[in-house]
Order: C-alpha cells, then sequence, then structure tokens
C-alpha cells in the first residue's frame, strides 16, 4: 500500500520532467553530432543562460528574431532555426525539422571538412580567414594558453573562432533562404501585379491579395533580423560579450596570474615589494577589465547586414510597386464609378421626363369634357400626344446641356 501511493505521489514529478525534457542536437567543434535528451535544468547548468532566455527558443511561443550574447553562450533564435552556441558545442532545437535539417547537414559538413588547412574569406571583408575548428593554441614554453582570436596567426591567416564560424554558418543559412523566398515571391508578383493592370476581374485581385499578404509577412521577418543586426553593430558592449573564446583565456590567464602573484607574495618582505605587487595587481586588472577587440566580429555582422539590407530593398521595391498598381487600380475603379454615376444622371433625368409626359397623358385622359374632343377628330389626339412627346424630350435635351455646363457630365 505504501509503495503505490509513494508511485501516485511521484507520478506527477516523472511526467513533469518527461514535458520539460527535449531533444537537442550537440554539434561538437570537429563536427560531430548527436542527440540528448536534456531537460531545461540541464541546459542552464550546462551552458550558464537563465531560464528567461530559454523562451526565446520556445516553440510553443511566438518569438521574434534575436541573437542574445550571455556569460558563457549564444542564444540565436533565427527564423526556425533555434540554438545555444557555447565555445566548444552546438545545441540545436528540433532537427528534424524540415526547415532545419538543411542547416544541420550544411553545419556537420563544414565543420568537418575544415582542417585548418583551407582559410575561407568572410563576405565583404578583403581577408582571408581560417576555417579551422577553433580552440586554444598548444602552450608555450611557460604553460600558459595562447589567445589566437584576435592575435594568433596561421600560416598568415586569421582564425575565427567556434562560435563565430557557426554564427556566420547560421546568418548565411538564413539569410540565403529569406533571399531565396524574395526571388521566388518577386517571380509570382510582378507578372501577377501586370496582369491585373490589365485585366480587373476577382481573379487577379485574389492572387494580388495573397501575395501582398505574403510581401508584408516576408518584409516583417527580413525587418527584424536586419534590427537585430544593426542593435548588435551599435553596441560594442554586446559585441564583446559574444567573444567567448576570448572569455576562457582570459580566466585562464587571470588564474595563472593568480597562482604567480600567491608565489610572490610568499617572497615579500619589505613594504616597498608589498607596493610592486599592489601595483602589478592593478595593472593586471585593467588589462584584464579591457573588452576584447570586435573587428571580427563587426567585420562579420555588418557583410551581413549588407546582405540582408539589400533583401530589404528588393522587398520595399516589391512593395511599392504593389502600392502603385493598387494606386491605379483605385484610379480606373474611380472612373469607372464616375461613368456609372453619370449613365446614372442620365436615366434619372429621363425617367423625370417619362413621368412628366406620362402624367400629362393621365390629366388628359381623365373623363372632364374639354374642347379637344368635341369634335372627335382622332388627329387631334394624335397632335397632342406628339406635343407632349416634342415637348419632353425638348426639355430633356436641354437638362443633359445644363449638365454638361454645370461639368456634372464628362
Amino acid at each position: 500500500m505504501g509503495n503505490s501511493d509513494e508511485l501516485m505521489i511521484l507520478s506527477p514529478l516523472v511526467r513533469r520532467k518527461d514535458v520539460e525534457t527535449r531533444a537537442w542536437l550537440i554539434v561538437q567543434e570537429i563536427g560531430k553530432s548527436h542527440i540528448e535528451e536534456v531537460g531545461k535544468q540541464s541546459i542552464m547548468r550546462r551552458t550558464g543562460i537563465p531560464a528567461r532566455d530559454l523562451r526565446v527558443l520556445d516553440p510553443k511561443l511566438s518569438y521574434p528574431s534575436t541573437i542574445l550574447g550571455r556569460e558563457r553562450a549564444i542564444v540565436l533564435n533565427l527564423e526556425n532555426l533555434k540554438a545555444i552556441v557555447t565555445a566548444t558545442e552546438m545545441l540545436i532545437l528540433n532537427p528534424n525539422d524540415p526547415g532545419v535539417a538543411p542547416f544541420v547537414s550544411d553545419l556537420e559538413h563544414k565543420l568537418s571538412s575544415s582542417d585548418g588547412s583551407q582559410p575561407i574569406a568572410i563576405q565583404g571583408s578583403d581577408e582571408d580567414i581560417n576555417d579551422s575548428p577553433s580552440g586554444l593554441l598548444p602552450e608555450p614554453s611557460d604553460g600558459r594558453p595562447t589567445n589566437h582570436t584576435n592575435t594568433s596567426k596561421m600560416g598568415g591567416s586569421k582564425v575565427l573562432p567556434f562560435e563565430f564560424r557557426v554564427l556566420e554558418i547560421c546568418l548565411k543559412f538564413v539569410c540565403k533562404g529569406l533571399e531565396s523566398e524574395t526571388s521566388t515571391l518577386e517571380q509570382e508578383a510582378y507578372p501577377t501585379l501586370d496582369k491585373l493592370s490589365t485585366s480587373i476581374n476577382l481573379l487577379n485581385l485574389q492572387r494580388v491579395r495573397l501575395i501582398k499578404s505574403r510581401l508584408v509577412a516576408l518584409f516583417g521577418r527580413v525587418q527584424k533580423i536586419r534590427d537585430e543586426i544593426e542593435h548588435l553593430l551599435n553596441d560594442d558592449m554586446d559585441m564583446a560579450e559574444m567573444y567567448l573564446t576570448d572569455k576562457i583565456v582570459n580566466q585562464q590567464l587571470e588564474e595563472l596570474e593568480l597562482d604567480d602573484e600567491t608565489e610572490n607574495d610568499a617572497d615579500i618582505i619589505d613594504d616597498d615589494n608589498d607596493g610592486d605587487t599592489l601595483n602589478n595587481k592593478n595593472s593586471s586588472t585593467i588589462l584584464t577589465a579591457q573588452k576584447p577587440r570586435i573587428e571580427e566580429l563587426e567585420m562579420l555582422l555588418e557583410a551581413y547586414f549588407v546582405q540582408i539590407e539589400g533583401t530589404l530593398s528588393r522587398l520595399s521595391t516589391m512593395r511599392e510597386y504593389v502600392d502603385d498598381t493598387e494606386d491605379y487600380i483605385n484610379i480606373i475603379l474611380d472612373d469607372k464609378q464616375n461613368q456609372l454615376l453619370q449613365v446614372g444622371v442620365v436615366m434619372s433625368t429621363a425617367l423625370v421626363m417619362l413621368n412628366v409626359g406620362i402624367v400629362t397623358i393621365g390629366l388628359l385622359s381623365i373623363n372632364v369634357r374639354i374642347p379637344l374632343f368635341d369634335f372627335g377628330v382622332p388627329r387631334q389626339f394624335y397632335e397632342a400626344t406628339a406635343g407632349i412627346v416634342g415637348g419632353c424630350t425638348f426639355i430633356y435635351f436641354m437638362a443633359i446641356i445644363w449638365f454638361k455646363r454645370k461639368g456634372l457630365l464628362g
């Protein structure tokens, strides 16, 4: 009885844990990957990001495209791509998503094929940047690790750290996808808009409405990514926060310096040496407090900012063309409406004159004795009818001429 009660108490916790556990694809810097069932708390301990940042990656919630730099990781929410990048690995959510599978295949291929001897150039730059996996260079004889992110050179080429290589692959994949959607929409939009300009019918209007809906949605997605990259470019501290490899290296350097200072403190005897130690500590603190150089990341982001700006410009041009077509269609419809109003004026005037004739004939046909019917000659009736019709026609044409002089008719 006690065991069953225990199971009943624990079962909600087990179900809750199962709900929070998700499949993540772990891609290492050498290109090898495997899937792990990881819970929310495990991800937070593994990457050091808070729970509020994990909400950005929740597929059930609708968050715009976001790039967040944190102490130990970079959070990426770009279109369907939801991932966490650290200095040594990349965690991808929903790797089996049809929109993410091509990216995973391309990422694994590029990481596994890079061997440190084939440099790649960042788009929009004149410098070739080595495409080898990042990490620490072999330690020199003094045992201190060397930061190769900004200052080291291998074979005359700068080496990008792992997090920036992955970030570049992500931005390239997203920008290429948006550019492809823009090209497809252009191929459909311009012929349909031209066809609508020549033939205004329900089918063409329906097609243009669907194209405009797709255009507005795509424009918003591209605009958000463009704004996010621009925000990073305008904030040096946010870019500096994304240098994950530099942080690890600086932390190792600080630990080595603390060890050296501890050894030196044991040999200090007089106050002068204490003053020198304090100066060394202050200079070390200033050195480690300096933010890393951001030229590489700024150049990378600037290149893709230009590319996404070009895509946004194409969408803006298409949007203006749609607006111009709508204005042209509205002008045509207004002209048609004016023509219908003119026809309505003509028909209304004709009906008024017809009613005048009917009323006149009705007055003459009532059972009242008048001299016109004294002689009983049919010719008099015809003359009276012809006079009424002629008078109404004359009044009608005079009304039309007056409408034209007043500008009511074209």
